[in-house]
This record gives C-alpha cells, sequence and structure tokens, in this order.
C-alpha cells in the first residue's frame, strides 16, 4: 500500500508541504503592496518639481492663516497688521527709493565683513584641523571668544571705530569668524588619513598634500559651512544696524518701532527673510556646480 501526504482534515494540501510561502495576509499579499512614495523614505531622493512645490505649499499656507487671522481681527492691527497692509507699506517705501537704499548698504556691510572673515578662517581652520600644534595654539582661544556674546562688544566697537561702516564690518567679523574657524577645522578633520597617507608614499610634501588632498576634500564641507555662518551674518548686521546707525533694514526697523509702525517691522523681516533664503539658495546651487565629485558619493 503505496503512502499517501498528509493533507491535513480537509483533505487538501498544506501550504508548508506543498512549498508554498507563508504570508500573513496570503500569498498575493506581497504583490500587490504599495511601496511607499521615494520622497518619504530615510535618505530618499525628491524631484525638483516636488521639492518646490512643497516649500511653496507651506508659505502659502502660512499666509492664508496670517490673512485669517488679520482679516477677522483676532489680533489688533496695531501688533499684527495684515499683508496687505505690509505690501502697501514697502510698495510705498520701494517707490520713495528708501527700500532699495536699505537693502542695498546691509547687502554691503555683509558683503564686505562676512568676506573678511572667511577670507581668514579658511586657511586658519584649514591649518588647526591638519597641525595638533596650530589646534594647541588656536582652537581653545577660539572657543573662549565665540561664546562670548556679540551683542557685548556693540559699546565696545562704537568706540573702538566710531559710528561708520567700520563698525558694523567689525560686528559681522566677531559674530562669523570664530565660528567660521571651528567649522572649517571639522570639516578639515573628516578628511580620511589614510587619503593623507597615501600622498606621503607618493612623495608629496605638505604643502602639496594640504593643497591637493585635504582642501578638495574638505571643500564641500567648508562650503556648506559658508552657507550656515552667511545666514548669522545677516543677523549681525541687523544688530549692528540697530544702534548708532544712519542706513540699512536695522536702522529702519528700529525708527519704525519709535513710531509704532508695526507694518514696516513686519514689511522689513519678511524682506530680510526673503534676502536670506535667495542667498542661501545661491549658495546651494553654486555648491552643488562646484562640488560634483562630493554629489556623486552621496
Amino acid at each position: 500500500m503505496s503512502s499517501q501526504p498528509d493533507n491535513g482534515p480537509s483533505g487538501s494540501t498544506t501550504p508548508a508541504a506543498a512549498g508554498a510561502p507563508l504570508s500573513p495576509r496570503g500569498s498575493g499579499a506581497g504583490r500587490g503592496a504599495r511601496r511607499r512614495p521615494e520622497m518619504l523614505r530615510i535618505g530618499g531622493g525628491i524631484r525638483t518639481f516636488h521639492f518646490v512645490g512643497i516649500a511653496a505649499f507651506v508659505f502659502v499656507l502660512i499666509f492664508g492663516l496670517w490673512l485669517v487671522v488679520t482679516a477677522n481681527e483676532w489680533v489688533k492691527p496695531i501688533f499684527l497688521p495684515g499683508p496687505i497692509d505690509v505690501w502697501n507699506r514697502l510698495s510705498e517705501l520701494a517707490a520713495s527709493g528708501d527700500l532699495a537704499k536699505d537693502i542695498l548698504i546691509s547687502c554691503y556691510r555683509i558683503a564686505i565683513g562676512f568676506s573678511l572673515a572667511t577670507l581668514l578662517a579658511v586657511p586658519i581652520g584649514v591649518m588647526i584641523g591638519a597641525y595638533r600644534a596650530w589646534e594647541a595654539a588656536v582652537e581653545p582661544l577660539t572657543d573662549f571668544v565665540r561664546y562670548m556674546p556679540v551683542v557685548a562688544f556693540v559699546p565696545l566697537t562704537i568706540l573702538w571705530a566710531g559710528t561708520d561702516d567700520i563698525q558694523k564690518f567689525l560686528i559681522i567679523w566677531i559674530g562669523t569668524f570664530f565660528q567660521q574657524v571651528l567649522l572649517v577645522m571639522d570639516n578639515t578633520k573628516r578628511v580620511p588619513l589614510d587619503v593623507v597617507d597615501i600622498g606621503r608614499t607618493l612623495g608629496m610634501k605638505d604643502r602639496s598634500i594640504l593643497a591637493r588632498i585635504i582642501f578638495p576634500a574638505a571643500a564641500p564641507g567648508i562650503w556648506d559651512s559658508m552657507r550656515i555662518s552667511l545666514g548669522w551674518a545677516w543677523t549681525w548686521v541687523v544688530l549692528a544696524e540697530l544702534v548708532a546707525a544712519t542706513s540699512g533694514l536695522g536702522y529702519r526697523i528700529t525708527t519704525a518701532q519709535r513710531f509704532f509702525q508695526t507694518d514696516t517691522i513686519i514689511g522689513y523681516i519678511l524682506v530680510l527673510g526673503t534676502l536670506g533664503l535667495i542667498t542661501d539658495q545661491v549658495m546651494k546651487f553654486l555648491g552643488r556646480r562646484m562640488f560634483r565629485y562630493a554629489e556623486s558619493r552621496r
């Protein structure tokens, strides 16, 4: 008598005996399951169209909330004017030329102060990250100074440099230089020592290793650090213009505060945010073009 497979109580072959895959929802559950979109996965990519659309939706949502709150006067106009009032005020300042003058003078001060800080911070940060002797000599002092509040330097810089543009440059320099030095140092330290050892094996001198190996490898991170510190520069230029200034975005905000012109204050805050967003996106765009080799490794 031939042996028959055990078909169970109902007489049908069990999945295990037939070799079928076990699934809590049946064998066809995995086929019809939807995959999560790439942009919702950790580390997933996103198309430019979707990125811009999501970002624009967030801005429109906040603008709509602002419009609803002010239209229903849930907050008094003296504390939060409506978007139309802010737009009309900015249009008046633009027509008179004051808005353009304030933007240009603030951008000029940022360009000079930030450039001076970067030109000094990048080489010093690279040397600190590459040589332990430089780190011992400069890093503790830099850490010590960077924890000092920049606001406390405002009256001192007025005593040292007066109230002209040099004082504004100095405030921006103090607020960004020491932070940049440490960021550049960290970017330099992230360069693998194995790559440096290869340069030494090839007989390269320290100067060539710094110029041809360490700096190109650290450059994408240094550029991102410059993007971050440029955002701080916008904060420090406003701080410098709040005291002892006769022009600039910060000066206009201080003047508007004296006369309870909240529409001007909010309008200039929006202008500052817009300028900061533009400069950040320009830096990001330039970084992707200049450091394609870094993008390809991600």
